[in-house]
């Protein structure tokens, strides 16, 4: 997959999404980086952490958060988004599920909608990105936590959404789906997608996590925000043994890191003996 001038080996990597809140109510890192000095000086720092693509969201998505209007979520993302692209090679994603604030984005040079409704929030949102030929991540969503059967409600919800954007002219080759990690589900209902996270291949589109430093980690490890790295490094490895494409992350090194350790080990091959000694290190 092409995500503006970069090529995305979907199959063979997992690549790491950083995420720049813009917004002074995040859940994790809320008015840290709604500057704009301050919010291009940490792209400086994931990228040289090793971030592969870059996330932008200008409205919270924390439970309880306050919709903003199309003109004000612009005028936060907008300014970022030509500031990123002036001064970064690296990709950007917006993150929004209102049709005008991507329309904003794409004209301000975002490569990549990312929607957390699933195109299913605003129903101009598919045509939109259909119209300007670009990838999207859609993501699984529910307003209540209410299953009969969950694993397949999950996948019937992200079927109807692929229903949505073959109507608006997305090309499958353009389309990343996220089970929604966090958003209309239960701890119980996360911890199952985490553990079930391949089944989402089934629909046969590749997959992006994003499940730094959420609920489903404090609440198993009894953990504030500011403490949920380790846990969320296990979900990271848990992505890549599943076959996800992306992991979104607030902390990049470290995921970075956990990637790479965790291919590497898949991509390890048997050998009779070890030719140059025992590692004792």
């Amino acid at each position: 997959m092409k995500i503006g001038s970069h090529d995305f080996d979907l199959k063979n990597h997992t690549y790491v999404m950083g995420i720049l809140n813009v917004t002074p109510d995040s859940f994790s890192d809320g008015g840290k980086f709604n500057h704009l000095d301050k919010a291009l000086f940490h792209v400086e720092e994931m990228v040289e952490e090793g971030m592969d693509i870059l996330d932008i969201g200008g409205e919270s998505t924390r439970p309880g958060y306050t919709p903003l209007s199309c003109e004000e979520e612009i005028e936060r993302v907008v300014p970022v988004i030509e500031g990123v692209k002036k001064r970064f090679d690296v990709p950007v994603s917006l993150d929004t599920c209102k049709g005008e604030v991507a329309k904003a984005g794409i004209w301000a040079g975002a490569d990549l909608i990312n929607d957390i409704w699933g195109l299913k929030y605003d129903p101009a949102m598919a045509g939109i990105i259909g119209a300007a030929h670009l990838p999207c991540v859609l993501m699984h969503n529910r307003r209540e936590a209410v299953y009969r059967n969950f694993m397949e409600d999950v996948l019937q919800d992200l079927r109807e959404t692929l229903v949505l954007a073959h109507g608006g002219g997305i090309a499958d080759d353009k389309i990343i789906l996220d089970p929604g990690i966090g958003f209309g589900k239960t701890r119980e209902h996360n911890l199952l997608l985490l553990k079930s996270l391949e089944r989402l291949l089934e629909l046969g589109y590749p997959t992006l996590l994003g499940s730094s430093r959420k609920s489903v980690v404090g609440l198993t490890l009894g953990l504030p925000v500011s403490e949920r790295l380790e846990g969320t490094l296990v979900t990271t490895v848990f992505a890549v043994l599943q076959g996800c494409s992306f992991v979104r992350v607030h902390d990049i090194k470290e995921n970075v890191r956990a990637v790479k350790m965790t291919e590497a080990i898949l991509k390890s091959e048997d050998m009779d003996g070890n030719e140059d000694g025992s590692d004792q290190n």
